[in-house]
């Protein structure tokens, strides 16, 4: 029986590392997972010992303070290597911590799959070469990201991209309609302000005061917000109401309310790109610590943020970022994507966006390597 250590950080990883614990338990049913992640990982069958609500940060000086709390989380983490002795180690993205952990696990002689890897390829390539030291595996999502770590002299696979195998409505056509509450004739806005609590505090404000901006022009227009699971719907309601904007909050399926709204207003992220494969176009934001953003443009080597783009290798989604990020200027650009033609366009970046991302069965191959490295390892 293997035994396979995993840290997720965020609810975009615990997606993912829910996706392969599933599919290791489909090859080995026998496997135990346990680790870090939250509730997709906890259905799928993994052992949450540290629950993403408590730990998800991100930006340079949001780290900084959360720093007590991530040495404390090493610390346990390194208990449980020692008193568990898993076979592997799956890191899945959340690098600043995820990487520390790996090379904690380097040196107890515990192999490690890094899975959604760090991005070398947006910051200084000499990242890659420091990943390549302790890490056994590079599961590549990206083709790019392929030669950048294979350069850097890691072992590396491209496996494609999980979210080809992961993003796929549940529900008809009719089905998810009912459930997102779309009418006939009326455009249907998606809010997704993004899924960590400091996020919510930056961008749900402003994104709310662009829908309000919205409706002014079109009147007809209606809102819903699915929530992610981190964010307490206290949170979000207090917000809303605050607004005076309709708005109805959603819970799961996630991929039916994607597969029939026609557009998102999205906090940059992971959930641009499942947007994306279900054909949603988005105006991407972001708006983080001023400190924050002067380092990140100064180590940044890419010209996007948001993920499509970057994929896309070109701009096919509007990215309004900092001082850019303002009400008008996000209803200016949700107005212009729902004009049939700019619409029509995008919908065809949108196509070219998917076929960059490989073939169908990334996850699969993901747990067939976890699973052959945990056997050596055994």
């Amino acid at each position: 029986m293997a035994r396979i250590l995993i840290s997720a950080g965020e609810v975009s990883g615990d997606l993912h590392a829910a996706a392969v614990t599933a599919a290791i338990k489909k090859i080995d049913s026998s496997t135990e997972v346990f680790g870090m992640g939250g509730d997709a990982l906890r259905n799928a069958g993994g052992e949450v010992l540290f629950d993403i609500k408590d730990h998800g940060v991100m930006g340079f000086v949001e780290v900084i303070k959360k720093l007590p709390d991530l040495f404390k989380l090493r610390d346990d983490f390194e208990k449980i290597m020692d008193e568990r002795k898993p076979d592997c180690l799956i890191t899945v993205d959340y690098p600043g911590f995820n990487m520390k952990l790996a090379k904690l696990a380097h040196e107890k002689g515990i192999p490690v799959v890094s899975y959604i890897a760090p991005s070398a390829w947006a910051w200084h390539k000499s990242r890659a070469k420091n990943v390549a030291k302790i890490v056994d595996r590079v599961a590549c999502i990206f083709p790019f990201e392929y030669d950048v770590y294979k350069e850097a002299g890691a072992k590396v696979e491209f496996v494609g991209h999980p979210l080809v195998d992961i993003v796929k409505p549940s529900m008809s056509n009719d089905e998810a309609k009912a459930f997102a509450g779309k009418k006939e004739g009326r455009p249907l806005i998606l809010l997704m302000p993004g899924s960590r609590l400091m996020e919510i505090e930056k961008m749900l404000p402003t994104l709310l005061e662009a829908a309000k901006l919205i409706e002014k022009q079109l009147p007809e227009v209606d809102f819903v917000m699915p929530r992610a699971g981190s964010i307490p719907v206290e949170m979000l309601e207090e917000k809303i109401n605050a607004s005076g904007l309709n708005v109805r909050i959603t819970e799961g399926n996630n991929y039916d309310l994607f597969s029939v709204a026609d557009l998102a207003l999205a906090t940059s992220g992971t959930v641009t790109l499942e947007a994306a494969l279900c054909g949603l176009g988005s105006v991407i934001v972001y708006r983080t610590n001023p400190l924050t953003y002067m380092i990140a443009k100064m180590v940044v080597n890419i010209p996007h943020i948001g993920l499509p783009n970057i994929v896309a290798a070109r701009s096919v989604l509007p990215e309004l970022i900092q001082n850019d990020f303002t009400a008008a200027n996000v209803a200016k650009e949700a107005i212009s994507l729902l004009e049939p033609n700019r619409n029509a366009r995008m919908k065809k970046d949108l196509e070219y966006v998917k076929e960059r991302l490989g073939k169908p069965g990334a996850v699969g191959r993901v747990a067939e390597l976890v699973l052959e490295i945990a056997g050596e390892k055994r």
